[in-house]
């Protein structure tokens, strides 16, 4: 087996994500939940526009902060005890991304989610991830995503944020550390960027049912196709662990507007 060697911007997306799964991992902070995404010189303080990004940005992904809520500079700033300057910057930046959305005169909206969302996020998956398992294969740190896969063994409890989170970080990471292997930097950021957004759909499809079994089983045969140099067996877990995904997502909006939480408007429907 080939180890391949990562560019610079990409191994030290890996180091993060590895430092919010592995606690015992060098230089872990303390406390996962505020562990900040960006990564910093070893030893210096988080800004305080950082880390209320951070925060907020967990609580949306997560759904702490649901789908289609409202929220506001002062309820944010006594939430999580910012002033108003660093949760405005936190606010731009995660509208620029997507995930709040402006509202004149009323403060910030949570972005919904919609059967659109849901449809284009796994449909750009589908495009990608396989195509990069196949890249990936015989290339892959396969020590490096047997830790990640132990985590998701650990499995998590529906309905608890935490665990649910944990277990979705370390499946995101897994998957991102495939992207990585391929050696091409911007489908490693591209894949990471999607896979954001998709922890947030499934932190809802997983409240309805514990996946734990089946993931399992996929995360082993695909490590296995992997290590082997099989890309083409690879290829096609990929993509019938996304189908699977999205099946589940799917059904859980489509059974229960609770688990979208307001998220669907009706004329988004049609």
């Amino acid at each position: 087996m080939t180890d391949l060697t990562l560019p610079a911007g990409v191994a030290a997306l890996s180091t993060a994500r590895a430092r919010k799964i592995d606690p015992s991992a060098p230089d872990a902070p303390r406390d996962p939940v505020r562990d900040p995404v960006t990564v910093r010189d070893p030893g210096t303080e988080p800004l305080l526009n950082d880390q209320a990004y951070d925060r907020i940005k967990h609580d949306i992904i997560s759904c702490s902060l649901p789908p289609g809520s409202g929220i506001s500079e002062s309820q944010l700033g006594t939430q999580y005890g910012f002033g108003k300057a660093p949760i405005r910057m936190a606010l731009q930046r995660l509208a620029h991304e997507g995930l709040v959305r402006a509202m004149p005169r009323r403060g910030y909206v949570v972005s919904p989610v919609t059967l659109q969302d849901i449809q284009d996020i796994f449909e750009l998956r589908l495009m990608l991830e396989p195509q990069a398992a196949r890249l990936a294969a015989g290339k892959v740190d396969a020590s490096r995503l047997k830790l990640l896969d132990d985590v998701c063994r650990a499995g998590y409890r529906p309905g608890d944020i935490a665990s649910t989170h944990r277990f979705l970080e370390a499946n995101a990471s897994f998957h991102v550390t495939i992207a990585q292997a391929t050696g091409n930097q911007r489908l490693a950021h591209t894949i990471e960027a999607l896979l954001d957004e998709m922890t947030r759909l499934l932190h809802m499809g997983l409240t309805s049912r514990d996946r734990t079994t089946e993931m399992q089983h996929e995360h082993g045969a695909l490590v296995k196709a992997l290590r082997r140099g099989d890309g083409t067996t690879a290829e096609q877990i990929c993509r019938e662990q996304i189908e699977a995904a999205r099946e589940m997502v799917l059904t859980a909006a489509l059974k229960s507007r609770a688990v979208m939480t307001m998220a669907i408007p009706t004329g988004d429907l049609g």
